[in-house]
C-alpha cells in the first residue's frame, strides 16, 4: 500500500522524523548505523542511494530493501594512501562480518576520490576538502544524503538540498559535478525499479 506522501509536508521537523522512523525499519540500515558507532571513525555517513531508496520504498508501498544494491559508507581521512584505504575498509567489513549482509558494504575515503575519479568516469575533479564537500557534489539533490547516529543514539543527518525532493519523489540533477551521461544512466535504472518517481529532465533543471 503506497503512503501519502503529503503528510510528509515542507516542515523540516516532520521530515526529518519521517526519515528516522523509515531508516530503523529497516533493518539492514538500522544494523548498519547501530554497528557503525563501535567503530574507531570520527567522521562518517551512511548516505546516499540506500538511504534515498529506503524513503521512496517506504512512500511507494514496497519492501523498504527494494532495489537497493548497495550500502554506501564514506568517511574522510587526510591520509589518503591506499593502504590506509585498505585497512579502513578491512576494519569496517570485519566489524560487520556477523551481519550477513543482503548486499554489498561500498566504503571509501572522500579525500582520495579525485586521484582515480578519471579513470572511472573520465574526467578530474577537484580533492575534497570534508566529507560534507564531497557529499555536495553526489548526483541528484535526494541521494546528496548522509547520516549517522552518535553514541547517545541521537541523529547526525547532512542534507544540503534539504528533504523537499527526497520526500516529493523528485530526482534532479545535482550538476556541480557529474555530467548528464551519468544522470541519464542512473535515472533509467530508478525509473525501472520505482516509476512513481518524478525525473526532472537534465535540460530542465
Amino acid at each position: 500500500m503506497k503512503t501519502n506522501f503529503s503528510v510528509y509536508n515542507q516542515d523540516l521537523a516532520v521530515q526529518m522524523d519521517g526519515l528516522t522512523r523509515i531508516i530503523e525499519s529497516n533493518p539492514m540500515l538500522d544494523a548498519v548505523l547501530q554497528k557503525a558507532v563501535e567503530l574507531e571513525i570520527k567522521h562518517y555517513y551512511v548516505g546516499a542511494g540506500c538511504i534515498a531508496q529506503s524513503v521512496w520504498n517506504h512512500l511507494l508501498g514496497l519492501p523498504l530493501q527494494h532495489g537497493i544494491n548497495d550500502v554506501d559508507f564514506v568517511y574522510y581521512d587526510a591520509d589518503v594512501s591506499y593502504d590506509k584505504e585498505c585497512e579502513v575498509i578491512h576494519n569496517v567489513r570485519e566489524q560487520f562480518g556477523d551481519m550477513d549482509m543482503p548486499v554489498r558494504l561500498d566504503i571509501k575515503n572522500q579525500a582520495r576520490v579525485h586521484l582515480w575519479y578519471e579513470q572511472h568516469f573520465g574526467y578530474t575533479i577537484q580533492p575534497y576538502n570534508s566529507l560534507e564537500e564531497a557529499i555536495n557534489t553526489w548526483p541528484t539533490t535526494a541521494t546528496a544524503l548522509g547520516v549517522r547516529r552518535t553514541e547517545g543514539g541521537a541523529w547526525k543527518v547532512y542534507a544540503p538540498f534539504g528533504l523537499n525532493d527526497l520526500f516529493g519523489l523528485i530526482v534532479r540533477a545535482n550538476k556541480v559535478q557529474i555530467t548528464q551521461e551519468i544522470y541519464n544512466n542512473k535515472v533509467q535504472r530508478w525509473r525501472a525499479n520505482w516509476p512513481g518517481l518524478r525525473v526532472i529532465p537534465w535540460e530542465s533543471n
